[in-house]
């Protein structure tokens, strides 16, 4: 039922505020929590159907038809609906595959119009579009989760207020919106490849969510971007790891010891030829030189062999546009690997509000641990492993932790 509500939840939400508007956008998340009760009520007695998304799609249509009825004396809306239709069931065309598809397109705009707080517009889509929770939102964002509440809560708000247009904008209107949809999905995967959820480090669902959503927006003429192509470029590339990341007892595989002959080629291939195509364009984005990176990894034959000066100079690069915590603590990472250990700590150490960091965020203590036992700084080793340890949630990270601890003792 997860796993449906991630696949369905959100292309029914984006069809019923393609009928009723945006501005109808908790009626429309009430209607599709309805439907999922009522299929998780009747599939407990009854047969799960053989097409279990066409099932609740239908339940959502027929729930949808009630609404406009009961609405249609006193909601100018149903009678305009009523009125420019034959009768209701024309509402039918909304639910074709690829009315759908065109919908949660305009979802995603209409959550991410500039008017709402950029960081309003991607907690808004991760929930209404991508069904994530409070908690995955808010881990997504590195935020609390009272915060992530006021965000929805605001956007939700102003949307209703101000009865924002679900529509697909047009010029420099939709080159202002497409970065953040480009935020969006770039979040929506990472939530995936590090989940929040402590029995599965890897969520493949969500990740094949965000690539399905990336290659929608790729297909649509306002979407045929350069920096479209390299973002789906850099999750084909991330994708194609999976299968070597965790053993069979959901354990940690670490990059230098993984088995790259369980790397998906096809993934691999799909990678190449999106961030071929995302090489026509002027511009170099982000993910340009992110999907890069990920190509190096994948080009070099083990680990040994990766070409360490090429990646730093890359991230150099994304340095330049994208001067983020976590792009000095890669960087490092890779000065690690050119013996610059120290060299890797001090850079660490010196990144704005790393005191609030490492407090905070478990990576970061994971890093600065293996960093200090490169260096045989074993009391200092521990302790960041230590906090390391009790700022994960993911069982997986913690079984990693803890035999780095135990090696050292």
């Amino acid at each position: 039922m997860d796993h449906l509500f991630r696949h369905e939840a959100g292309k029914m939400v984006s069809v019923l505020i393609r009928i009723f508007g945006v501005h109808h956008l908790e009626m429309a998340e009430d209607v599709v929590q309805e439907a999922f009760l009522k299929a998780t009520q009747t599939w407990q007695y009854n047969a799960v159907p053989e097409n279990p998304s066409a099932w609740l799609m239908l339940v959502a249509k027929n729930k949808a038809i009630d609404i406009i009825k009961r609405k249609k004396h006193f909601d100018q809306l149903a009678v305009d609906i009523i009125s420019h239709q034959a009768d209701i069931i024309s509402i039918e065309h909304f639910f074709l595959d690829t009315e759908i598809a065109d919908s949660q397109l305009r979802m995603i705009f209409a959550c991410c119009h500039p008017s709402l707080k950029t960081e309003d517009q991607i907690a808004l889509t991760l929930k209404t579009v991508s069904g994530f929770g409070i908690a995955e939102i808010a881990k997504a964002l590195v935020l609390n989760e009272t915060v992530i509440q006021k965000r929805l809560y605001r956007a939700k708000q102003f949307i209703k207020d101000n009865q924002i247009n679900f529509e697909i904008p047009a010029g420099k209107e939709l080159l202002e919106r497409l970065e953040t949809v480009y935020t969006v999905l770039y979040l929506l995967f990472n939530e995936g490849y590090n989940s929040i959820k402590s029995d599965e480090l890897i969520r493949k669902d969500i990740c094949a969510e965000a690539i399905r959503l990336c290659l929608l927006l790729s297909e649509h003429k306002v979407g045929k971007e350069p920096a479209t192509f390299s973002l789906l470029s850099l999750m084909c590339f991330h994708a194609s790891r999976f299968d070597s990341r965790l053993n069979e007892q959901n354990e940690i595989i670490l990059m230098k010891d993984q088995n790259r002959s369980k790397w998906n080629k096809e993934l691999i291939e799909r990678g190449y030829y999106y961030l071929n195509l995302s090489s026509t364009g002027k511009y170099v984005s982000v993910y340009h030189i992110e999907a890069a990176i990920a190509a190096e990894y994948s080009l070099a034959s083990s680990f040994e062999n990766t070409n360490w000066t090429r990646l730093l100079s890359l991230y150099d690069m994304l340095l330049e546009r994208k001067q983020m915590p976590i792009v000095h603590l890669n960087r490092a990472i890779v000065l690690s690997q050119m013996n610059e250990t120290e060299k890797a700590v001090e850079e660490i150490l010196s990144i704005d509000n790393i005191e609030k960091i490492t407090a905070t965020q478990y990576m970061y203590n994971a890093v600065l641990g293996d960093l200090f036992m490169k260096l045989n700084d074993n009391k200092k080793a521990i302790q960041y492993l230590l906090t390391a340890n009790k700022l994960t949630s993911s069982e997986a990270e913690k079984k990693l932790i803890k035999e780095k601890i135990k090696s050292i003792k």
